[in-house]
């Protein structure tokens, strides 16, 4: 239990630190946008591929579930199903989980060897606040685009869904749009992005965290590596049973 609240301590200093006032605002903003790019906009493949395959199983599932069970339901009723799980739980808590292990990984990787390779003490010695230059644009660029890539996902989930309902022959195409437009709340939406938005939070900071106080060898920054996707994957679980209980509930 020590542990804990030593390494929940020490995750509060840096905090801290990354948000205190930067030294050239105008050197954050392209730091801002260079991780934009590498973080976000290069995740934009796989959460397509994964988005698209999602949507088409989800809407086939539901239809072999239902009509196995012997369930008499409308069929636009399958495509309001595959909205409701990609918008409250899937584009969400999953491409999270997802990007954990992909952006979570490399952040913690990359500032690792930064520290062990004695760039951050450079840093320091310069006079730069190495948790802010390094840190913080991370921040804000996850932050604003995992969002996005909620939307991205949402998008191709639900067009997954109809094209695999169109070629399987689950339903025309307007029954299907039809399910899709069924009692829509913007909410649910609204309720995702915030989702992601903390998710982006959670899982950047955790990641920087583990790689700046990583030490000693390039093993060490390995197993920063796996310690910041362990604990960032956990953590989205636990804030997603939260968030649901305060936002929905």
């Amino acid at each position: 239990m020590n542990r804990v609240f030593g390494l929940v301590g020490r995750y509060m200093i840096l905090m801290a630190r990354v948000f205190s006032r930067p030294e050239k605002a105008r050197i954050y903003v392209r730091r801002t946008l260079f991780e934009m790019q590498g973080l976000g906009v290069n995740s934009i493949g796989l959460t397509f591929i994964i988005s698209i395959f999602i949507g088409a199983v989800t809407s086939l599932q539901m239809f072999t579930y239902l009509r196995g069970a012997g369930a008499i339901i409308p069929p636009h009723l399958i495509a309001f199903a595959t909205r409701e799980v990609l918008v409250l739980e899937f584009s969400s808590t999953v491409v999270a989980l997802i990007l954990a292990g992909k952006v979570g990984s490399s952040i913690a990787s990359e500032i690792g060897t930064m520290r062990i390779t004695e760039q951050i003490d450079a840093l320091e010695v310069m006079g730069v606040n190495s948790a802010g230059y390094l840190i913080l644009p991370k921040l804000i660029a996850t932050v604003i685009f995992f969002p996005m890539l909620a939307v991205i996902s949402i998008v191709v989930g639900v067009f997954g869904g109809y094209a695999v309902s169109i070629f399987v022959g689950l339903m025309p195409a307007d029954i299907y749009i039809e399910g899709l437009r069924y009692h829509f709340d913007v909410f649910s939406v609204s309720y995702s992005l915030i989702k992601m938005s903390i998710f982006a939070f959670l899982i950047t900071s955790v990641s920087a965290f583990y790689g700046y106080y990583a030490k000693d060898n390039s093993l060490e920054v390995g197993r920063a590596s796996t310690q910041a996707v362990v604990v960032s994957s956990v953590l989205v679980l636990v804030f997603d049973l939260i968030l649901t209980q305060l936002l929905l509930l």
